[in-house]
């Protein structure tokens, strides 16, 4: 079963988009890439790929618009109005989307798989680590971490770093990160998976793997090798590859 709905955000300041496939199972939530929406995943063939899973009654499978990454990888406004759109977009997945989801699971605290590619990838451990008593997991494959460079002024100088961008940037953050919410980050998991092959940056797993590994926070890089790219093919095998993973036993 798919459902599509939508509502005004007003911390975004406009309508979002969100769909639903499968009515039981665990929810897995799987952001878009930097220009996509909420069907995104269905156009390229990922909910084909989980088919056997929605199926089973083992997942339900959630997504929304990429707000946030439409407005980066687009470069609207001054870098300052990217960066509180990213932040808002996070406050929207954890205080809007988030609720929405347990709701539909009729569950007031179950937990979310997040899931994602590119900068989908981002949002997916950006969410996990702000929100770590919402999300148990997080799937990164071939993730794309550094998001300053969509931060410069059409001159081509360097933008000032504001609070949002802190915020919502783990590489900013997690190094000053303390107390609770890092306790209970420590009992989560991430997943950064990376080809080597077409536009494939492992590097930028690694960074955040060592980041992650020395605040104590269970993670692990998978190198895919040089023969997989940046590009549908390699996440739809990945996601295959990891799901019984990230799953509780049958």
């Amino acid at each position: 079963m798919k459902l599509i709905t939508s509502w005004w955000s007003d911390r975004l300041g406009q309508e979002v988009n969100v769909v639903r496939w499968g009515e039981v199972g665990v929810p897995f939530l799987m952001f878009p890439t930097a220009g996509g929406d909420a069907e995104e995943i269905e156009r390229f063939l990922v909910i084909d790929t989980v088919a056997d899973y929605l199926a089973e009654g083992r997942i339900k499978v959630y997504s929304c618009d990429s707000v946030a990454g439409r407005v980066m990888l687009g470069r609207e406004g001054p870098p300052e109005h990217r960066m509180r759109v990213l932040n808002e977009f996070q406050s929207f997945v954890g205080y809007e989307f988030v609720p929405w989801i347990r709701d539909d699971c009729n569950d007031p605290s179950i937990e979310v798989i997040a899931a994602g590619s590119s900068i989908g990838a981002f949002n997916a451990l950006a969410l996990l680590c702000r929100f770590p008593d919402a999300f148990s997991h997080a799937l990164c494959m071939s993730g794309t971490y550094a998001l300053e460079r969509f931060l410069k002024h059409e001159s081509g100088m360097e933008a000032r770093i504001t609070r949002d961008f802190y915020h919502a940037s783990p590489l900013r953050y997690l190094p000053d990160l303390r107390g609770p919410v890092l306790d209970r980050l420590r009992e989560r998991f991430v997943l950064l998976a990376s080809g080597r092959g077409r536009a494939e940056d492992i590097d930028e797993s690694w960074r955040m793997a060592s980041l992650l590994g020395g605040k104590g926070v269970p993670n692990r890089v998978d190198d895919w090798g040089e023969a997989w790219h940046h590009d549908w093919p390699t996440w739809r095998n990945m996601l295959l590859r990891y799901l019984d993973e990230l799953l509780p036993p049958r």
